[in-house]
């Protein structure tokens, strides 16, 4: 990516791990920023390869916890905005044209985007997944830090506004990493809830949380609408809970 002169003082930051068959389109949509620095997570694959090919700056780090590693992206960022920007994520040309209009008339400290998250290929507009507003685009001198180890959340100065046109999450691409994901989130779930003395788990509460989430996922908030993928999303939604909460018993019941 080249500095132009109609780039907007914009610094997009990107988390990264393996994702050799995202991160070029990715960086390829973020031709309109002044600066792009990638924090990579230890890639085993081309994901740095394939982002040299970019005008970039790249960081490193081991560090699981997503905060930590915002606010480490955060301060490296030399821009007066910030768009956090996911390597599965993609902004349209409409999403675009509202940023420039943002960032001429500054009327709020932080943007929330609507997302539409393509799960199995598929759109999903029910069972609790749309519109799925996320903190995107920060006034720098208004974000103080990102807090919280896995659904981090960011600390800001001012007032949110909300923008209107959404960009598109391309998560859960595979059956295989949707149960990569899960296990690998509710062990750390389980453990933040163990270290916070969360009351004892039993069977019971497993079985009533795990009724509960698929009812509320695929009947309350209509993932039934969603045809087939809509009831496999609400299946391993419940199937996380189930997994945070056995982790859970595990750390609990440790001898």
């Amino acid at each position: 990516m080249e500095e132009t002169i109609n780039s907007m003082d914009i610094s997009a930051l990107i988390l990264a791990k393996n994702e050799e068959n995202m991160i070029g389109d990715c960086l390829k949509q973020l031709d309109f920023v002044k600066e792009i620095i990638i924090l990579d997570q230890n890639s085993r694959d081309k994901t740095i390869e394939i982002a040299n090919k970019y005008n970039v700056e790249i960081l490193n780090s081991s560090e699981e916890n997503f905060s930590k590693n915002r606010n480490l992206l955060l301060s490296h960022a030399k821009s007066k905005w910030i768009l956090y920007i996911d390597c599965d994520e993609r902004l349209s040309k409409d999403s675009i044209e509202e940023i420039k209009t943002v960032l001429s008339n500054i009327t709020y400290s932080a943007y929330y985007f609507p997302r539409k998250n393509i799960i199995l290929g598929k759109w999903l507009k029910h069972g609790g997944w749309w519109p799925d507003y996320v903190p995107k685009l920060f006034l720098k001198k208004k974000l103080i830090k990102w807090q919280g180890k896995v659904h981090e959340s960011p600390i800001v100065e001012g007032k949110y506004g909300y923008m209107k046109e959404p960009l598109t999450h391309y998560t859960a691409r595979s059956i295989g990493s949707m149960l990569e994901k899960t296990i690998k989130w509710a062990k750390i779930e389980a453990q933040l809830s163990y270290e916070a003395n969360q009351p004892n788990v039993n069977i019971i509460k497993i079985v009533k949380a795990v009724i509960l989430e698929f009812s509320k996922r695929y009947i309350i908030k209509l993932g039934i609408l969603d045809g087939t993928i809509g009831l496999i999303e609400a299946i391993f939604q419940s199937l996380h809970k189930a997994a945070t909460l056995t982790y859970l018993w595990e750390f609990q019941n440790k001898k």
